[in-house]
């Protein structure tokens, strides 16, 4: 079992700043890869980010890339999201999600757990 909280949603202006944490607990978190999912209303959730478990490898979907950075701590069992240049159409509840199945998944089915959410609204 692996328990996953995010924090650090919320409201921001198009152009501004977020970062995300998501906390794990119940596994070795450095013995698995992470990923970073969002879901808009009315819309499929979408694959944002991973993060081997090393750290040695990113992946990002293309309308984020040079925008958002995924990074992960293991030492605080934490996986991080810095959201920079916000646009309104990212706006979506973020969910984070542990992948314990190598390699590394970019879609839902390959992820075995996830977190509760936290919203994110950026304004236009």
């Amino acid at each position: 079992q692996v328990q996953l909280v995010e924090s650090g949603g919320g409201l921001v202006q198009a152009g501004g700043s977020l970062r995300l944490s998501c906390a794990a607990s119940g596994r070795t978190f450095s013995s698995f890869a992470m990923g970073w999912f969002r879901q808009a209303p009315g819309k499929e959730r979408e694959f944002v980010a991973a993060i081997t478990w090393s750290g040695g490898s990113t992946y990002y979907r293309n309308s984020v890339k040079g925008r958002f950075t995924i990074s992960r701590d293991n030492g605080k069992n934490t996986v991080y999201l810095q959201m920079n240049s916000l646009k309104p159409e990212d706006t979506a509840v973020y969910y984070c999600a542990a992948d314990l199945r190598p390699p590394i998944a970019t879609m839902t089915d390959g992820y075995d757990y996830w977190g509760q959410g936290t919203q994110v609204t950026v304004s236009s």
